[in-house]
C-alpha cells in the first residue's frame, strides 16, 4: 500500500480557522496521550467539527478499482480533564535553490500568558529534509539566548509524535524555534507546497495547559530561505542544529 500522511484538522464547513491537532505519516506506531492529558472538543469549546485528510503518496496501488479503508480510531471521554492539550505548529515558506544545502528557519516569541508543559513533538518535510529541530530560545538579562533542545529528528523516517527531549515549561516571553536541513540534488528550484514535487518544513510541538485553555497561537511561520534567517533575530545558535 502507498505510503500515507493522516491529519486531523479543526475546521469549520467553510475551512475557516483551522488548526493541525495530530498528524502521522511513513508507518509511525500510534499516539498515546500521557494520563489525563486531552483534546477538549465539542461544547463550548473552540474545536467544532474534526475533518480527516488522507495523503497519498501515489495513486498506483488504486489501479484496477482497488480501494482503501485508512482511518484512525479516537477515545474520548465525558469527564472533564485538568490537563488540555494543545499543537502549536512551526514551519516556513521560501525555497531551496538547486544543488545546494538550505537551511528553512522559523521562531516566534510567546506573548500570552500561559504555562506550556511540552511532551511530544513531530518533524515533517517531503523528500529533500535532512534533520529537523526545534528547540526553547529564552533570552537572559544580558541579551544572550540559552537554547533548550526540544526535539530533533532525520523527517524522512516515520513521522509520529516522539516525546520530547526536554520537557522544562515554556512561559510567556520564551520564543519556539525550528530549523529544517534540506539538501537539494535537483537541477530545479523547489518550493515550499502542498505537492510530493514541492516541499514542507514542519515541526509540531504538542503539549498543555494545567486548568486553562490552549495557546491561541496555532502556527508560527516565516517567509523562509532565502528571505528569512535564525541569526537576524537570535544569538548563540546551537552549532549542532543541522546534525544528528
Amino acid at each position: 500500500m502507498a505510503a500515507k500522511d493522516e491529519t486531523i484538522e479543526m475546521a469549520s464547513p467553510c475551512g475557516m480557522g483551522s488548526q493541525v491537532i495530530y498528524a502521522w505519516a511513513r508507518d509511525a506506531p500510534k499516539l498515546e496521550l500521557p494520563e489525563g492529558v486531552g483534546f477538549k472538543v465539542g461544547g463550548k469549546s473552540p474545536i467544532q467539527y474534526l475533518v480527516l485528510q488522507v495523503h497519498y503518496a501515489t495513486i498506483k496501488p488504486f489501479e484496477g478499482g482497488k480501494t482503501d479503508d485508512s482511518g484512525i480510531h479516537l477515545h474520548y471521554t465525558e469527564r472533564p480533564l485538568e490537563k488540555e492539550a494543545g499543537v502549536i505548529l512551526l514551519g516556513t515558506g521560501g525555497f531551496i535553490r538547486p544543488m545546494t544545502v538550505e537551511k528553512m528557519e522559523t521562531s516566534c516569541t510567546i506573548h500570552e500568558k500561559k504555562v506550556m508543559h511540552p511532551f511530544a513533538y513531530r518533524t515533517h518535510t517531503h523528500s529533500l529534509g535532512r534533520v529537523v529541530s526545534g528547540y526553547k530560545v529564552t533570552r537572559d538579562r544580558t541579551g544572550a539566548d540559552q537554547w533548550v533542545l526540544l526535539g530533533k529528528r532525520d523527517p524522512l523516517t516515520p513521522q509520529m509524535f516522539y516525546p520530547v527531549v526536554n520537557q522544562q515549561p515554556i512561559t510567556q516571553g520564551d520564543t519556539l524555534a525550528a530549523r529544517c536541513t534540506m539538501q537539494s540534488n535537483r537541477n530545479r528550484t523547489t518550493q515550499i507546497g502542498p505537492t510530493n514535487d514541492d516541499e514542507m518544513c514542519n515541526f509540531y510541538l504538542m503539549y498543555y495547559v494545567e486548568r486553562d485553555s490552549p495557546l491561541q497561537k496555532k502556527y508560527c511561520f516565516t517567509e523562509g530561505s532565502p528571505f528569512y534567517n535564525w541569526s537576524s533575530h537570535l544569538n548563540n545558535i546551537p552549532e549542532d542544529a543541522s546534525s544528528l
